[in-house]
C-alpha cells in the first residue's frame, strides 16, 4: 500500500475516536501493552514528558518542544488530533514522520494489528514510540489522547507528569464531576514521578494532591509558583496558563535531570514555537480588515475564554462560522456565545459532524441567529463577503472547522 492507501486502511478498518466518537473508545490498556510488547517494547527506551488536561495540552507540548529543541535537543513531539495530514501527529523537531515510515511500520505489523483489533490511536501511539526510538531522540513530548488512566500513551514512565487543566469534557467516558474528571487525568502520575499541575479548582486540587501522596511524587501547582513568563507569537489570553505551565515543567526537569536549559533558549523558544514546530488552530490570525482568527478551542472551558478575548477586541460587527461534533453538549456550550452576532452555521465534513439544522435549530433556542450553509468552506466564504473593514470573523467550535478553513 502506498501511504494514502495505508492512512485510509487506518482511518476506515479500525475505530477512530474522532470519527466516530464513543464507538471508538477504549477503557483498558491490555491491546497497548499487547502491541508494545509485540514491536519489542520502544516506551522504555524513551525519556518523555507526558502532558494531559482538558485544554491546553497541544499549546503546552508544542512550547516544551520548542524551547528543548532551541536548547539543542533532538525532540519528538507526539500530539492529536491532525489538522490535515496524519504525519502532523508525530514530529522530531518539528519535521514529520516520513510516508515512508508510515506505511513500513503498518505493513510490518498489520497482520497483528488486524488479528488483535488494535483501534486507530493505540497503533499511532505504538508507531510513534517505534520512530522516535529509532531516531534516536533526547527526549520525546507525549500528549494524551483522552483523559489519562487508561490512555494509550499511559504505558510510558516520563520524567515528569503534566497536567494542564480540569474542565467538563468528554464526560460520558471520564465522569460528570470535576472530581471524577481529575481522577481520570491524575491516572498518569506514577510513583515517584514529579507532577506538575497548571491550573487548578478547589474540587481538582484534593484528587491531585491525594494521587501525588500515594504515588508519593513531589507536586508542583505552576499557577502559584510561577508570577512572571515570557513573550510569545501565541497570543490567546488562555496561553498565559499554558506558558506557566511550561516554565514550572521546564524547572522540574532541570532539577530532575540532566538537561540544560537557559533563559534565552526559553524566549526563543516561546517566541518561534510555530515556525520552530509547526503548531496552527491556536488564536491564529488568517486576515485583517475585516480581522479573521480561527481556534480550535470546544468545550466550555476552553470556549468561555476564547469568547471573552473576542469581546475585548473593537469592531462593528461579528461574524461567527459555528460547527461543532454530534456528541457535543449543546446545552453547555450555546449559552457562551454572544447573541448580538450574525451566524453561519455548518457542519464539519465528518461522520461524526452535527448537522448544520439541528444546529442551527438547537442555537435559535439560546437566541443565536444565522443561516445554514452546505459547507464550512462556503459559511467561511460567505462571511468574508458579508464582512466589511472593521467587523470580526471568528471560525471555530470544533478542530474539524478550523482543519477545513486551515
Amino acid at each position: 500500500m502506498n501511504y494514502k492507501e495505508t492512512v485510509n486502511w487506518m482511518f476506515q478498518q479500525l475505530p477512530l475516536y474522532q470519527l466516530q466518537g464513543a464507538t471508538a473508545y477504549k477503557a483498558d490498556l491490555t491491546n497497548t501493552i499487547l502491541l508494545a510488547n509485540h514491536i519489542g517494547n520502544p516506551e522504555k527506551n524513551l525519556k518523555c514528558i507526558h502532558v494531559a488536561g482538558t485544554n491546553g495540552k497541544g499549546s503546552t507540548s508544542h512550547l516544551l518542544a520548542a524551547v528543548l529543541q532551541e536548547a539543542g535537543y533532538k525532540v519528538g513531539l507526539y500530539t492529536s488530533p491532525h489538522l490535515k495530514d496524519f504525519r502532523e501527529r508525530v514530529k522530531i523537531n518539528g519535521i514529520e514522520i516520513s510516508e515512508e515510515f508510515v506505511c513500513e511500520f503498518i505493513q510490518k505489523n498489520k497482520p497483528f494489528l488486524e488479528a488483535n483489533q488494535l483501534s486507530f490511536f493505540e497503533m499511532t501511539v505504538g508507531l510513534a514510540f517505534t520512530y522516535f526510538v529509532k531516531e534516536k531522540v533526547d527526549i520525546a513530548i507525549i500528549e494524551v489522547g483522552l483523559g489519562g488512566r487508561l490512555d494509550a500513551t499511559n504505558i510510558i514512565t516520563p520524567l515528569v507528569s503534566v497536567i494542564t487543566n480540569i474542565g467538563f469534557d468528554h464526560m460520558q467516558f471520564l465522569g460528570t464531576t470535576l472530581n471524577a474528571i481529575a481522577g481520570e487525568k491524575a491516572g498518569i502520575i506514577k510513583a515517584t514521578i514529579p507532577v506538575v499541575i497548571g491550573e487548578y479548582t478547589s474540587e481538582t486540587k484534593p484528587v491531585f494532591e491525594e494521587k501525588a501522596k500515594t504515588t508519593n511524587s513531589k507536586i508542583f501547582f505552576a499557577s502559584d509558583l510561577i508570577s512572571e513568563t515570557y513573550p510569545s507569537i501565541l497570543i490567546g489570553d488562555y496561553q498565559i496558563h499554558n506558558k506557566k505551565t511550561v516554565l514550572q515543567t521546564l524547572k522540574v526537569l532541570e532539577q530532575q535531570s540532566n538537561f540544560k536549559i537557559s533563559e534565552d533558549n526559553i524566549k526563543n523558544g516561546f517566541r518561534n514555537v510555530i515556525v520552530t514546530t509547526g503548531l496552527q488552530g491556536r488564536w491564529q490570525q488568517l486576515g485583517e480588515n475585516p480581522k479573521i482568527i480561527c481556534d480550535t478551542a470546544h468545550n466550555s472551558h476552553g470556549l468561555k475564554i476564547v469568547l471573552t478575548q473576542i469581546q475585548k477586541d473593537t469592531f462593528d460587527k461579528l461574524h461567527l462560522v459555528l460547527g461543532v461534533v454530534s456528541d457535543k453538549d449543546l446545552n453547555e456550550i450555546l449559552p457562551l456565545f454572544p447573541k448580538n452576532a450574525t451566524y453561519y452555521f455548518c457542519k464539519p465534513n465528518i461522520p461524526r459532524g452535527l448537522d448544520a439544522i439541528i444546529l442551527k435549530e438547537k442555537a435559535s433556542d439560546f437566541k443565536l441567529f444565522g443561516e445554514i450553509f452546505p459547507s464550512v468552506s462556503n459559511a467561511y466564504q460567505t462571511a468574508k463577503l458579508n464582512a466589511t473593514a472593521n467587523d470580526f470573523i471568528y471560525i471555530g467550535g470544533s478542530t474539524f472547522v478550523v482543519a477545513e478553513i486551515l
